[in-house]
């Protein structure tokens, strides 16, 4: 599976708490919604799980990461037909998951009020969620977004092949650069016929982007998000050719 681009990674150390997105991004970002904004909505009721890996090794770029989901919730709220579920897992085996929401201002409530705590990771959690979710009605996709992956591989391969069997893709989009992370995410979407990517603070128009196409391709097919993609940058392109038809 090819990477949809490529970013040096970051060391997890010394990230400044105050950081901002550069002074471009946040007019990249009215831009960008307003083209959204233009765009015809799309019809049906599609449902996209959206979770977050919430632990403490998130927590220097969490205010950065919530400004950018907001702006994502935002702008699928707009697409119309796509209802969004928030999850997140932190601490000592929390796992939390939202009511279903087609206003981005209700999942941004939600997000704002998150704080990071110190804990293991809980990928199976996330993936069992999703089959459960889709067993009651049927999802698009799940995508997550996370920096490290501590499970058994073998395990969470079983899960995200049945979801891969089910139609039901991954879109696993990393935060720094963790090689054995890395393998493990590819790995999850190769099974589950989704996308994977890598991100870091200086990529984050990039990101929204990506996030941008899935939430596309949940409301209007894989059709919608080609159509999408003919004028959309090559990361775009890239996510588009990893999909299965």
């Amino acid at each position: 599976m090819k990477d949809l681009f490529k970013t040096k990674s970051k060391s997890p150390a010394k990230i400044d708490k105050k950081s901002t997105l550069p002074t471009s991004s946040k007019g990249e970002v009215a831009a960008f919604l307003d083209q959204v904004a233009k765009m015809p909505a799309q019809s049906g009721d599609a449902r996209l799980v959206f979770a977050l890996d919430a632990t403490a090794s998130r927590q220097p770029t969490w205010d950065i990461a919530t400004e950018l989901q907001a702006d994502m919730f935002k702008t699928a709220g707009s697409l119309g037909g796509l209802s969004l579920q928030l999850c997140y897992f932190r601490g000592l085996g929390e796992f939390f998951s939202s009511d279903w929401h087609s206003s981005g201002e209700e999942l941004l409530q939600i997000m704002i009020g998150i704080q990071c705590q110190a804990g293991a990771t809980q990928l199976a959690k996330v993936l069992r969620h999703a089959l459960k979710e889709n067993e009651k009605r049927r999802i698009k996709g799940l995508v997550f977004i996370g920096d490290a992956m501590e499970e058994n591989l073998d395990l969470l391969a079983q899960t995200a092949g049945k979801l891969g069997l089910l139609n039901v893709p991954l879109f696993m989009f990393q935060e720094r650069g963790d090689p054995a992370t890395r393998a493990a995410f590819m790995e999850l979407c190769r099974l589950s016929g989704g996308a994977y990517s890598q991100f870091d603070a200086a990529s984050a128009a990039q990101l929204r982007e990506l996030l941008q196409a899935v939430a596309i391709y949940a409301a209007g097919g894989i059709k919608a998000l080609r159509d999408y993609s003919k004028r959309s940058g090559q990361n775009v392109k890239l996510l588009t050719q990893q999909l299965k038809s």
